[in-house]
């Protein structure tokens, strides 16, 4: 679950909301994002529009790109093009050939670009930067 510290901090901006979206909750399940992960966690109660900024990058709200967006090219691409296994979902547009992925399996989260460091990290010699979504979501908000 989400630390109090990365809660508070959602409240403290306005972007904490105790009441869930059934839509969100849908559509991150059918994603196959577990219910009792931190990500699912954070997806159905923060919101600040369509994305988060922060670090000078920008992080998709899931649920909203999920219902609102074409989603489906941005995993196609993950999966086809970058040649990433259907266990990592985006949560950015990727960008400038960099982006972050999130493990539906494990949790872990990657930052990736392209070249080099994607190709180190297909062939396992480096891994995810962070354990979970949380440590992540602390990271990028600078907590």
């Amino acid at each position: 679950m989400l630390s109090q510290k990365v809660k508070e901090y959602l409240k403290n901006q306005g972007w904490w909301f105790d009441e869930v979206s059934e839509e969100y909750k849908n559509a991150l399940s059918k994603l196959g994002i577990k219910q009792s992960s931190d990500i699912y966690d954070f997806y159905i109660h923060a919101e600040d529009g369509p994305t988060f900024y922060s670090r000078q990058k920008e992080i998709y709200q899931l649920g909203w790109f999920i219902l609102n967006s074409d989603y489906d090219l941005d995993l196609k691409r993950t999966h086809n093009v970058l040649g990433l296994s259907d266990e990592y979902i985006p949560l950015d547009s990727f960008e400038g050939g960099y982006g972050f992925f999130y493990n539906k399996k494990t949790g872990e989260l990657a930052e990736l670009s392209l070249g080099e460091k994607l190709e180190d990290f297909k062939a396992g010699t480096i891994h995810p930067q962070w354990k979970d979504f949380n440590s992540f979501i602390e990271w990028f908000f600078g907590l």
